[in-house]
């Protein structure tokens, strides 16, 4: 857990104040919110009294104080990759980063912005001294062995869902030659209207294929250079002048004419016109037949999986390492089997070790068509955690154990030297760790 939003910036104001730790404090509204979170998160599964709650925002607290104590620090750099991955995420759940302010009670997104900056730095603090705390930890195989039959031995041993790596090989389906042409030979049609009187606003509402603007004409609303967008098209937008429409540009969503309407400080207002080359079903149905010949092969053993995704994939993301397709959450190649997207879990839920998907039709969000094939590479099912295939998994398991323990007697020592005041409203808790500082 580590820093949140914790709604607008005035809240401090009028907030009571349940702790300081150091130079850190933590509002009651604070608690509040924690708790909030967690119970939406586990869908009500877990519940935390204020007090288990304050005791866990007590220790992000005391870890984010002696970070600065250590002279930790953070770059600009790793807050705005935060930032932008927390915009980008406000974006897909409320529509837009602007939506996600108000949802939070912030005036604007730059209210929104310097929030999410002060809470990213205090996470990355907070991060940096746990490794700190931890970085020389290392566990024995005798202290993977010993930890395991701990586990045994109290019948405590962890279910190991089932897991499996997945391989693909993907063809597009993409649009002729001609086609392309035809596009940009429109969009160019198009801004010459413009360029002689026409309206852009309504040239957007009649011609555009983003849903999402074209009934507003367009408009895109600001972006910076921070805003999380397709990269060509910000640069397009950043090398206009305000009145000025770009040529068109190509994306994976299709040919784009922006206009900039105003430079507004660091950001842009823009409208677009979006157009999508057309892909024929002759097209469709001739990418969906050289896979299958692909296909053929590899069930015939003239070739095998691995050598045909690199000889034939052309997805850049996995054609280099046979088609393997890495979990973006842990950055390894497997996949719990039940936690897997579900149109994908019914395409392979049933496929043994060594067998192929059927040929299939697939389209990315930006429009791009494809026929995909997938290879069951490894199957494990669900079953109790065993030393020898479950080796790695109990090492890590063992060494963040340890890492825990680590932590509990640093934080039992840093307590003891760091200004600690608590509101009297909390002075009855009982806590885990002596934060009252009480004689025992």
């Amino acid at each position: 857990m580590g820093a949140t939003l914790t709604g607008h910036a005035q809240a401090t104001k009028v907030d009571g104040v349940a702790v300081v730790v150091g130079k850190n404090i933590v509002l009651d509204s604070d608690i509040a919110k924690f708790k909030q979170e967690l119970e939406l998160r586990s869908e009500g599964k877990v519940t935390i009294s204020d007090c288990e709650m304050l005791e866990e925002l007590m220790q992000q607290k005391l870890l984010a104080h002696h970070a600065v104590v250590d002279s930790i620090t953070v770059s600009q750099g790793e807050i705005d990759g935060r930032v932008n991955r927390s915009l980008s995420f406000f974006e897909n759940e409320y529509g837009s980063p602007e939506k996600a302010a108000a949802a939070y009670g912030f005036a604007n997104t730059q209210e929104l912005r310097r929030e999410l900056e002060r809470v990213q730095k205090e996470n990355v603090l907070i991060e940096k001294e746990q490794q700190k705390v931890t970085e020389k930890l290392d566990v024995t195989p005798e202290e993977v062995r010993v930890y395991f039959n701990g586990l045994r031995d109290k019948d405590e041993l962890p279910e190991i869902p089932a897991e499996v790596e997945l391989a693909q090989i993907v063809l597009y389906a993409e649009a002729t030659k001609e086609e392309n042409d035809r596009v940009v030979n429109k969009l160019n049609d198009i801004k010459q209207q413009i360029l002689n009187g026409a309206s852009f606003d309504l040239k957007a509402i009649i011609h555009s294929e983003d849903p999402s603007s074209a009934q507003n004409k367009g408009n895109l609303g600001i972006i910076t250079k921070e805003t999380p967008f397709i990269k060509e098209f910000k640069e397009a937008v950043f090398n206009l002048e305000e009145g000025q429409m770009s040529e068109p540009i190509k994306t994976i969503f299709g040919y784009h004419l922006i206009k900039l309407h105003k430079i507004r400080g660091k950001g842009r207002e823009v409208s677009h016109i979006l157009m999508q080359p057309e892909i024929s079903d002759e097209k469709l149905k001739k990418t969906k037949e050289e896979i299958e010949k692909i296909v053929a092969e590899v069930k015939e053993g003239k070739i095998t999986f691995e050598e045909a995704a690199k000889k034939y994939s052309e997805d850049k993301d996995t054609r280099l390492n046979g088609g393997l397709l890495m979990n973006p959450y842990t950055g390894e190649p497997t996949f719990e089997l039940t936690r897997m997207p579900p149109d994908l879990f019914g395409r392979i839920s049933e496929l043994k070790e060594g067998q192929l998907s059927d040929v299939f039709y697939d389209e990315t969000r930006g429009g791009e068509k494809m026929y995909k094939v997938i290879f069951m590479k490894k199957r494990t099912d669900t079953h109790k955690a065993d030393i020898i295939d479950d080796y790695v998994r109990m090492q890590k398991f063992a060494l963040e154990k340890k890492k825990e323990e680590e932590l509990e007697k640093w934080t039992k020592d840093k307590i003891g030297e760091t200004y600690i005041k608590m509101a009297n409203a909390y002075k009855s808790c009982t806590f885990k760790k002596n934060w009252k500082k009480e004689n025992k």
